[in-house]
């Protein structure tokens, strides 16, 4: 049956009061309400409308925190990155109404242009976190996403933690509902896709969106879900940064802009005909997307990297600098390295253009220089330096099936034979920072003192990282200006 434009408007009035209307006292609820894989979109609307009045339990709210300050982290150190700087270059010339901040700049820009600069300094530099089961950098996109609406709505702390752990939810649950390694199999980068979800999770919240322009929000962040495979052959970093985090951070402020304004959409995009799942998936689980809303938060399950390399590196240079600690290897007594990564990661971290995530590499560099630092693992002229080669040689790295372990994904076994002919082995199941294996509040701290002293100044770090630490109590996340911006 063909419908009349008048019976289509009326139609969407209807369907639009009826959202308008709807109640939503309770959060586990959610879940549990309407039929198995069916309306999706509208359970999903409510639970982003309520949550953002709902308080976190307070282990949520501390990790939240975590995460928020190693991204924090991520973006002033980043900001001093090739891809940092280039995407403030970038931005400054589109200009725009004066809505947000840019991280390390004397710039203020419209959100969505902030957004995106922000979000490029927060995966720089391969120090933001990662959700090991689906892969994706949550923070990178949430954070930034968050950040710009915050400054733009004036928006307390309290709000911006809350919006952020809705971020983690949506990137994380889509990849779920979609299945990760669907996704990749058809050439399509899985970071790229939960981070528009992600960011538009957080801005949504901030942007108080009502249950009907969640929906709309949604399509459009929907329409805009990107991204492929090939960033693995980017040399530079610089396409890697856009994909894994710039252009969802832009993405999901850019629809939830598009709607405040009034714009209408889709209401039905995670379930109705042509919808997102099946459009990007062969097998896909929409109820992923609810399931235990409002009780489990994935913003508690991301890692917190301990070195600021490419993720699946974590498990094998916690391994070796075990080894090495305990054995006093050197150059000079170690024959051979061999290093076993789920084969996964193997297309990720092998022989990589790019000195922070090539495994031979920082192993290598772990061997000569019993450490792998900040400056080091992003010196991209160590890659040609002779005495790394020399040891780089030592290094073999072989995918090992056993180790694609659901429970464990991104566990590395290095097994050593040194010059004697002796053996070593060291199995690192959860390397330091996942939720298995957690940093504590002050381990956080150090990592990002570190990281943002150098481009701060250590009075300024610090005092942002305490700030950070009692988010929930500040007012305005305006107030954080002077303390991240040049």
């Amino acid at each position: 049956m063909v419908m009349s434009t008048a019976q289509s408007l009326s139609r969407r009035r209807i369907l639009q009061a009826a959202c308008s209307f709807a109640a939503f006292p309770a959060l586990p609820a959610i879940a549990a309400s309407g039929p198995a894989s069916t309306d999706v979109t509208r359970r999903l609307a409510r639970y982003m409308v309520a949550a953002r009045d709902r308080p976190l339990p307070p282990d949520v709210l501390l990790a939240c925190k975590h995460r928020i300050l190693d991204t924090f982290g991520a973006m002033v150190s980043g900001s001093r990155m090739r891809p940092g700087m280039m995407a403030l270059n970038y931005v400054r010339g589109l200009g725009g109404a004066e809505q947000a901040s840019v991280i390390g700049a004397d710039l203020r820009t419209s959100a969505v242009n902030a957004a995106l600069a922000n979000a490029m300094c927060a995966h720089a530099d391969e120090t933001d976190d990662f959700e090991p089961v689906t892969k994706v950098h949550p923070g990178s996109s949430a954070v930034p996403a968050a950040l710009a609406v915050a400054e733009m709505h004036a928006r307390s702390g309290e709000e911006f933690v809350r919006a952020v752990a809705l971020g983690y939810d949506l990137s994380c649950r889509l990849l779920l509902a979609l299945g990760p390694d669907l996704v990749r199999g058809t050439h399509r980068s899985a970071e790229g896709t939960g981070s528009t979800f992600g960011a538009l999770g957080a801005a949504a919240s901030l942007a108080r969106l009502d249950q009907t322009q969640m929906a709309f929000a949604m399509s459009y962040a929907a329409q805009q879900v990107s991204g492929l495979w090939s960033w693995v052959k980017d040399e530079d970093h610089i396409e890697k940064a856009f994909d894994f985090a710039g252009m969802g951070a832009r993405n999901g402020v850019m629809a939830v802009s598009m709607v405040e304004t009034g714009m209408t959409g889709v209401a039905d995009i995670l379930d109705g005909t042509h919808n997102l799942f099946i459009a990007l998936s062969t097998n896909p689980n929409p109820e992923a997307m609810v399931q235990d809303l409002g009780s489990r938060f994935y913003v508690t399950e991301s890692a917190i990297k301990t070195f600021s390399v490419g993720y699946p590196n974590q498990s094998p240079l916690d391994a070796f600098l075990t080894l090495r600690k305990q054995y006093g290897l050197t150059p000079d007594n170690v024959r051979h390295i061999l290093v076993k990564l789920p084969t996964d990661a193997i297309g990720i971290v092998d022989k990589s253009a790019m000195a922070d995530v090539n495994c031979q590499h920082l192993m290598a560099l772990a061997l000569v220089k019993g450490a792998v630092s900040f400056a080091d693992s992003h010196d991209q002229s160590l890659m040609q330096d002779p005495t790394i080669l020399q040891q780089r040689a030592k290094i073999e790295l072989v995918g090992d099936k056993d180790l694609m372990d659901p429970a464990a994904p991104r566990g590395g076994i290095v097994e050593i034979t040194l010059t004697d002919g002796k053996k070593l082995d060291h199995f690192t199941k959860y390397p330091p920072g996942t939720k298995e294996n957690p940093l504590s509040t002050e381990a956080v701290n150090a990592k990002v003192h570190d990281l943002m002293a150098p481009v701060l100044g250590a009075g300024k770090a610090q005092a942002l990282i305490e700030r950070i630490n009692a988010l929930e109590m500040l007012d305005d996340m305006r107030k954080l200006r002077p303390l991240i911006t040049a």
